[in-house]
């Protein structure tokens, strides 16, 4: 277990973590920098372990700054002295070169850091940590080591499926000690947010999981692009590239007959549509519904009639060589595995955050003013 005295005074860092990857963290970031920024309190951010960086801050000469970081603190306002240089950038020749040589500690770079957080006379530095609870050991950047070497209280966003998913939370409890400041269920079907609140969350609190709260699953924010779609799947774009920005939050297959199928689009909205390319019939009916992006498989290629139509409706056409079954299990494995970089997901993230969290007992303990 970690012990540390967090608790007992002010800490110039916060750091957001999970216990598993696409947990929500980067969505609790915005809101809470979003809520401290309105307090008046001075926000910078950072990741001591980057996951992707934008080539050009990969260069010795420039800081090395996560995507992540970047997109968030462009959506703040926030200047580029309040981002936080990451200490490492994660990829595979890394690894297998720490893993050859055993070097497992985090360098030079993790003082530079403790040493600059120290120096922050002011505000509050949130710092998101690797994907899971243990993601960054070969670094020696694991959320545990961070917050231990940092003295740092840490707020874990918990993607929620049922009673038994709080077992990871459990075994961080006794990973982080006294470090861990909180809890954010996420990812919550809307029908049972209220009965987590009234009796789960009780208990949870019982077990030593102050919880700071109950996020809705959302599918806006689990939604991905059609661009990242035709990337994962090796597309040909048939038309309206220009619309690759256009959210997908929902698949629909389209092997039935036609009236079901009509019948089917319409009960979804802002949809991917998987059919065969000699299906003109699903092809014209699944544009005139909540279409974002129509997507053919199989031999052949679409009617001129189909690609005049997707044009006028600016419905991106997307040719894959993948079966059916292939595409459908790509498409499905990208929902929710995608890293919020759109404007409307931080918009909405920031309403998200203000109405399901509370983060008094958090700020009471980090020491930051009360808005008056």
């Amino acid at each position: 277990m970690v012990q540390g005295n967090a608790a007992n005074h002010a800490s110039p860092a916060l750091l957001i973590g999970s216990c598993a990857p696409f947990s929500g963290k980067s969505a609790v970031v915005l809101g809470m920098a979003r809520q401290l920024l309105q307090r008046g309190v001075t926000v910078r951010l950072g990741k001591p372990l980057a996951d992707s960086a934008d080539a050009s801050g990969t260069e010795a000469s420039a800081p090395l700054i996560d995507d992540d970081v970047r997109f968030v603190g462009q959506i703040l306002g926030l200047k580029d002295d309040q981002l936080v240089p990451s200490i490492h950038l994660k990829d595979d020749e890394a690894a297998r070169g720490r893993l050859l040589d055993g070097n497992l500690q985090p360098g030079a770079g993790f003082e530079q850091l403790r040493q600059q957080l120290q120096a922050s006379s002011d505000g509050l530095t949130l710092m998101e940590a690797s994907g899971s609870l243990n993601d960054g050991r070969l670094y020696g950047l694991s959320l545990a080591q961070v917050a231990q070497g940092l003295q740092a209280p840490v707020l874990l966003v918990h993607a929620w499926e049922d009673s038994s998913s709080v077992e990871p939370l459990l075994a961080a409890r006794d990973q982080l000690g006294d470090l861990l400041a909180g809890v954010v269920l996420n990812g919550v079907p809307p029908a049972q947010v209220a009965a987590l609140r009234a009796d789960v969350v009780p208990a949870l609190e019982r077990l030593g999981l102050p919880v700071l709260g109950v996020m809705p699953r959302s599918p806006l924010l689990r939604s991905v692009t059609v661009e990242e779609l035709s990337r994962r799947l090796d597309a040909r774009t048939l038309c309206c590239p220009e619309r690759h920005d256009l959210l997908v939050e929902t698949l629909s297959i389209g092997a039935m007959n036609v009236n079901s199928a009509m019948e089917f689009f319409r009960r979804r909205r802002n949809m991917a549509v998987v059919t065969g390319a000699d299906r003109t019939d699903i092809q014209l009916a699944a544009l005139e519904a909540s279409t974002q992006c129509l997507i053919l498989t199989g031999a052949g290629d679409p009617l001129p009639q189909l690609i005049s139509r997707a044009e006028e409706l600016e419905v991106p056409l997307l040719k894959v060589d993948h079966d059916t079954l292939t595409t459908v299990g790509v498409i499905e494995n990208a929902f929710g595995q995608v890293r919020l970089h759109e404007s409307v997901k931080a918009t909405y993230a920031f309403r998200l955050v203000e109405e399901h969290c509370d983060f008094e007992r958090l700020f009471s303990r980090l020491r930051l003013p009360v808005p008056v």
